[in-house]
């Protein structure tokens, strides 16, 4: 593939490797080409990973380090996107770059609607979207630029006024964008004129290429290909290679032959008549699209109706960069009943041309052209050649419906077209067509409905018959793959109600209508647009007796920012290959619960390219190491105790190569019992990890006998994967001497990795040397596991004697790392009739996986957080880590705080619920209030500012208007209804294990003057390093240029703690002031002696005087612990606190649902640098909107993952963003126990994401209780599509088949 070809062969590793399947868009690049049909250059993105290079003949490649650098220009878009602080890890960054790149090739000034076509393929884990579109927004048209519609407001792209609200103090502007860089489409890379020429010769000739598997032969004459395809009728076809590329990507997929046929110019034309539209098969979504939309406009709506519905879906179908390189006809011949388009095409009647040697034929598309899933009727020497979509009369009406787990870049779930054709002035149905897509192995047409409803008049006493035959064609009662089979039939039925709905409306406006059509049931109508976030944010200005010179409390870029946004900056795999390097694959465990009685490698180490095969006899120090009192094994030794655990790994030349020889091992198992996975089978087995915790404060079971309610429930949220763009690895090269061996890693804690290496190894710490200079991405998930994959990397390299590169590819890792804990809660809460909480007994059920890995730590911080900022006077909280045969759960953002929180939050909205008061009011009446108040764990703290934080959001998030508002919404949309919540936070800092609460720094001054900081925190994307130099720069009084971060490494600061807990800029910060200070304060009287000294000259002058200019910063945080015998202690550093209100709406038919607008205010204590932090905050609570509405990790019921990779797992994309993101750093607040007065904000944003989930909550009950249900009801998070439509019970829900039929063996497991 290309991504390959450009990372390896030419060294051009700006385009990244994200996934390997073209579904996060990490690997954009452009392409442009002659196209002798249209006779110009056409630019558009590709997916590097899924880009066959053979396809690649007489095409441009430009990759992001083509259009601008730091070494020679920036181009305006890598400018734009650094000053905006859009690029924060920086790995999505490239292809973001990429993207809007090639519109602005395009499109010189376009519309906030193209952007967000562009960037809807970009997934970014880190910002949360914003700033990336305050930096691209600035190209659009200033009158199309602003969506907020405040018509008093600035335009968005100038970043907002400086001031707020009339304060002096306040600002609003991160940014500066009045002396960016122009735009001036005349300096753009030219089209290569060879290749011009090249295109126009209209040469056509086979190309052919041979590889170690694969030949590949090129095509550009219709009658060639057909030739071919009689000659080898077997060839694998391919143009887009978006279907059969990631099969030969992730799941080696071996084809012998393939015919690439991309350049047939018969199968690219479109062609019009007053009948319909004959598009090539080899047309691009991407022009499919672009001509539809441009016929839509031209046909009228009469006419265009099914152009309207194929447009509506294609805009929402797959990315821009996936429908560049997808057709039409790969979209139907792969007949994937998720595939959109078929529903559709076979609704509207479309037919295919067929063509063979043999001649051609017409084929109507429908159920019998699909012979199963991935099968068609055609032979197996025919080609697709066009299809024909006809366009409507006046009286036919077409619609297409499609239900996805994101609404953007998806494959759906459920998808439906349907076209009914009415007697002309009449409401009679004339024909009828309705075809559903996953609902079965292929496509599906309700033949018996639509013949039954034939003759009868489009009526509401028709729809119930209609529904009453869909459900005997649509049943799934006896499973189906994918699961969730009840949703899916209902999702059917709903989508013949909303279609039912539609043509009355059009009816009506025909003045046909019959049936009336009650007014807050046109709801069922709507739908959601995508739009790209705006957001307004504030923050306090540094006093104005601070030098401008100072850069602490300002907004300033990420050091690093024009590096990301150029491709320069290096991460691990980007390193250039060592000399004779290898590269390592794991074999793992396909069984949770096993006996291992054999390890063949015979077939693996017969494979080309392969070297030598490691497992637990080849390690030469430790295989099994001691972590608090639990065995942790490298390699599995005899018995496997998890899918995905690591038995061995195969060494070879190439990463192809082991991966493919690695998938050769063959391995021989006894299946042992017992074997769970699920919380629940835990506590039957009572599989419990040590030591189980319990906090207590008052007396709990005496307060339950004097309140007047008792409540009694449950809350169970799922995990999370950590989906960081840049995937675990390292590269280890053994060092002559010594034994010394060198690491360079994706680590958040480089001295574990060490450390752990050298327990496997047998070898001293002080021989190896770990290097990161920066990573694509962690949250919590690169601090445990990758230091066994580097003890494996490394004993890889110790038994070759040449360097090892480990590189998982996304698959893999989401196997083998895991991610967040999913929690169970179980409470009983006792209160008073105004909603007063007295008491709350709960006990917290965590799914810690089949070793302890940091579990018991993550419980520990969960049930710390139990009482979020609410003062509940008798509180017991119990905490259990469960030992299951799942890979284990590690460390995540947040840490267990989002959990711990979330469950006190349910509780408190369960209260509210039984009270009749709103959730807000139950929130307020329990807060601590008292300047001296004490946790449930008797830590003292003020909460004085949290009381601030959520007044201030009240009041700026117009909560008691919008509220009413929303209720007045809710009262007059029977299938829309919307929600708000708004909760407080208060946050522990810092690591509740003392000993960690510490920092380290080397600081270096140079003779020319330029300072060289090390310290032992991981810069990841949160600003580490930035900040570090900030106060570097603050102290020694030099510009912030003058100071450089190469790298975190071990030789240089030893034994760091990990960059984590949200303490990393408390710890470093303050050991690089300490190691600054050390330094002034020994050039102070060559200052004094020498005032007129400028800075450089300060500098030698102290070096003739032999003063040392190196100097080492230590921080020692004061002592945190609980003792949990007695339930208490001072557990964290200090506390950050905030606040935060959403607003959502529901889709009650479908389950979709639409994140309105969000407003946080955020205590961060003095920000050492607001742009940072107000992007922390973004970021954090983005990644909280993926837990708890959309991301979803699934379990087969044997303990397989079945979600490992992009296209099953799916993280918020820029359309899940709210369209109204509002973040303000709360002024006047001081912390004295961190650098500057400033607090850490990494870790607690995240947990707003569950603002969404009680809003969603709020609305689905709103439903509920216009339903006669009862408005208490159980809800998991995430509270996904599905969760969300099967709690609004309706007649539809208890129709479906499967929700009448009694348990079956489930698809997939809460785990």
């Amino acid at each position: 593939m290309l991504l390959g070809y450009l990372r390896r062969k030419v060294g051009l590793t700006g385009t990244k490797y994200g996934c390997g399947g073209g579904a996060c868009g990490a690997c954009t690049v452009m392409l442009s080409k002659y196209d002798p049909l249209l006779d110009s250059v056409l630019h558009y993105t590709v997916i590097a990973c899924l880009q066959p290079i053979c396809a690649l003949h007489g095409t441009s490649v430009v990759t992001v380090e083509g259009i601008g650098s730091t070494k020679t220009k920036l181009h305006p878009v890598q400018e734009r996107i650094a000053k905006a602080h859009g690029s924060q890890c920086g790995f999505c960054t490239p292809g973001m770059v990429m993207s809007m790149y090639t519109l602005l090739r395009n499109k010189p000034q376009p519309t906030m609607e193209d952007i967000t076509e562009a960037l809807a393929g970009n997934i970014c884990r880190c910002t949360g979207y914003r700033p990336i579109i305050d930096g691209f927004k600035t190209f659009c048209d200033a009158t199309d630029c602003c969506q907020t519609g405040d018509g008093e407001q600035k335009c968005c792209g100038s970043n907002g006024p400086s001031s707020t609200n009339g304060c002096k103090d306040m600002s609003e502007k991160l940014c500066d964008m009045e002396n960016a860089l122009p735009l001036d489409p005349t300096q753009d890379l030219i089209f290569p004129p060879e290749l011009m020429l090249m295109g126009k010769s209209h040469e056509s000739h086979r190309l052919y290429f041979k590889g170690e598997r694969v030949k590949w032969i090129s095509v550009e004459e219709l009658d060639d290909l057909l030739e071919l395809k009689a000659e080898h009728p077997d060839a694998r076809l391919i143009v887009g290679n978006t279907t059969v590329g990631p099969k030969m990507v992730l799941k080696d997929a071996h084809h012998p032959l393939i015919i690439y046929a991309g350049g047939i110019s018969e199968l690219r034309t479109i062609r019009w008549t007053d009948q319909g539209v004959t598009v090539g098969a080899a047309c691009t979504l991407s022009m499919l699209k672009e001509t539809l939309e441009v016929a839509e406009r031209r046909l009228g709506p009469e006419r265009s109706r099914v152009t309207q519905a194929l447009v509506t879906t294609l805009r929402c179908l797959a990315s821009k960069q996936i429908r560049n390189m997808a057709t039409i006809g790969g979209n139907i011949l792969s007949a994937n009943p998720k595939y959109d388009l078929n529903s559709i095409l076979a609704a509207a009647g479309c037919t295919l041309q067929v063509i063979s040697k043999d001649g051609t034929r017409e084929i109507p598309l429908d159920e019998n052209f699909f012979a199963g899933f991935g099968k068609t009727i055609l032979k197996p020497n025919e080609v697709l050649q066009s299809v024909h979509i006809p366009l409507t009369g006046p009286w036919e009406f077409v619609c297409a419906f499609r239900q996805a787990q994101r609404r953007e870049f998806a494959f759906s779930m459920v998808n439906a077209g349907m076209k009914v054709t009415l007697k002309e002035g009449t409401d009679g149905v004339e024909s009828l067509r309705v075809f559903f897509g996953g609902v079965g192995p292929t496509l599906i047409q309700a033949r018996h409905t639509c013949k039954e409803l034939v003759g009868r008049p489009w009526r509401e006493e028709q729809l119930e018959d209609a529904l009453m035959l869909l459900r005997e064609e649509i049943d799934l009662s006896q499973g189906a793959h994918g699961g969730r089979e009840a949703y899916r039939e209902t999702l059917a039925l709903s989508f013949f109600f909303k279609f039912y709905m539609h043509v009355l409306q059009e009816l009506r406006e025909k003045d046909v209508c019959i049936s009336d059509i009650p007014l807050d049931h046109l709801s069922a109508l709507k739908s959601f647009s995508n739009e790209a976030p705006q957001g307004k944010h504030s923050y306090q200005l540094v006093a104005e007796a601070q030098s401008s010179k100072d850069p602490v409390g300002r907004p300033r870029m990420h050091q690093a920012s024009y590096q990301q946004a150029t491709g320069e900056a290096q991460y691990y795999d980007d390193i250039p290959p060592v000399r004779g390097e290898l590269f390592v694959s794991m074999v793992t465990s396909t069984k949770a619960h096993a006996k291992i009685l054999s390890i063949d490698a015979s077939d693996a180490l017969a494979t080309p390219g392969v070297v030598t095969f490691i497992c637990a006899a080849d390690v030469p120090g430790q295989n099994r190491r001691l972590w608090f009192n639990n065995v942790e094994e490298l390699f599995a030794e005899e018995e496997v105790v998890c899918v995905g655990q690591i038995i061995g790994a195969v060494v070879a030349e190439t990463r192809e190569q082991a991966k493919r020889a690695a998938g050769r091992v063959r391995l021989t198992y006894e299946d042992l019992l017992p074997v769970f996975f699920t919380i629940q089978e835990a506590i039957e087995h009572e599989s419990f990890f040590n030591p189980k915790r319990k906090l207590e404060r008052g007396d709990v079971d005496k307060a339950f006998e004097e309140v007047d309610c008792i409540l009694e429930g449950e809350m169970y949220m799922g995990g999370q994967e950590h989906f960081y763009l840049e995937t675990q690895g390292v590269i280890a090269v053994p060092r002559p001497e010594a034994g010394e061996m060198e690491l360079f890693v994706a680590s958040q804690h480089a001295a574990y990795t060490q450390e752990v290496v050298g327990t496997t190894l047998g070898i001293d710490a002080n021989k190896i040397t770990c290097h990161v200079k920066r990573l694509g991405g962690g949250f919590g998930g690169k601090v445990m596991k990758i230091a066994s994959l580097s003890a494996i990397a490394a004993t890889a390299a110790h038994k070759t004697g040449r360097a090892v590169r480990c590189v998982l590819d996304r698959s893999d890792d989401m196997l083998i790392t895991s991610g967040r804990h999913p929690f169970l809660g179980k409470y009983k809460v006792g209160f008073m009739k105004d909603g007063t909480v007295l008491a709350v007994d709960m006990t917290y059920y965590s799914n810690g996986g089949c070793t302890l890995d940091e579990s018991s730590f993550i419980m520990e911080k969960a049930l710390l957080h139990m009482d979020n900022g609410y003062r509940i006077p008798h509180m017991r909280g119990r905490g259990l880590v469960c030992r299951t045969y799942l890979p284990s759960y590690t460390a995540f953002r947040g840490f267990g705080g989002p959990q711990g929180l979330t469950m006190i939050e349910s509780v408190l909205q369960e209260v509210a619920t039984h009270c009749g008061q709103p959730a807000e009011r139950v929130r307020q009446l329990n807060m601590y209030r008292d300047e001296e108040s004490l946790t449930h764990h008797g830590q003292l703290f003020c909460p004085s500012t949290m009381l601030r934080c959520w007044e201030e959001c009240l009041d700026k998030a117009q909560y008691h208007t919008r509220r009413q508002a929303i209720q007045l919404f809710n009262a007059h949309n029977y299938w829309r209804k919307r929600g708000i919540c708004a909760v407080p936070l208060k946050f522990g800092i810092g690591f509740s294990k003392g000993f960690y609460n510490q920092g380290a720094a080397l600081v270096n001054i140079y003779k020319d003057g330029s300072v060289l900081v090390s310290h032992g925190g991981t810069e990841m994307g949160q600003g580490i390093n930035t900040k570090a130099i900030q106060i570097a720069s603050r102290i020694l009084k030099v510009p912030m240029s003058l100071v450089h971060i190469k790298e975190t490494c071990t030789g240089n600061v030893p034994n760091a703690a990990p960059s984590a807990a949200s303490f990393g800029t408390d710890a470093v910060g303050m050991a690089v002031k300490d190691a600054c200070e050390t330094l002034m304060n020994r050039l102070e009287p060559v200052m004094q002696k020498h005032p007129n000294y400028s800075w450089p000259q300060l500098i030698v002058e102290a070096y003739c005087q032999k003063i040392s200019l190196s100097a080492t910063g230590f921080f020692m945080g004061a002592h945190t612990n609980v003792d949990w015998e007695k339930g208490e202690g001072n557990a964290y550093y200090y506390f950050t606190f905030g606040a935060c209100c959403s607003e959502v709406e529901i889709d009650c038919l479908t389950g979709d649902h639409k994140n309105i607008r969000t407003d946080i205010v955020m205590d961060v204590g003095q920000s050492l640098n607001p742009a940072l932090d107000i992007g922390q905050t973004e970021g954090g609570f983005v990644q909280g909107v993926g837990l708890y509405t959309i991301e979803e990790l699934q379990f087969s019921p044997e303990g397989v993952l079945m979600t490992r990779g992009p296209s099953q797992y799916k993280v918020p994309a820029l359309s899940d963003v709210p369209t109204q993101l509002n973040v303000h750093l709360l002024p006047d607040s001081h912390n004295p126990h961190a650098i500057y007065s400033s607090k850490g904000i990494g870790e607690p944003p995240v947990f707003f994401g569950c603002t969404l989930f009680f809003a969603i909550k709020e609305a689905i009950a709103a439903a509920r209780r216009e339903r006669g249900l009862s408005d208490r009801f159980p809800l998991s998070s995430p509270a996904s599509a599905e969760k969300i439509r099967m709690a609004c019970e309706d007649h539809f829900t208890k129709m479906a088949p499967s929700a009448q039929k009694g348990p079956r063996r489930p698809w997939k497991i809460n785990v």
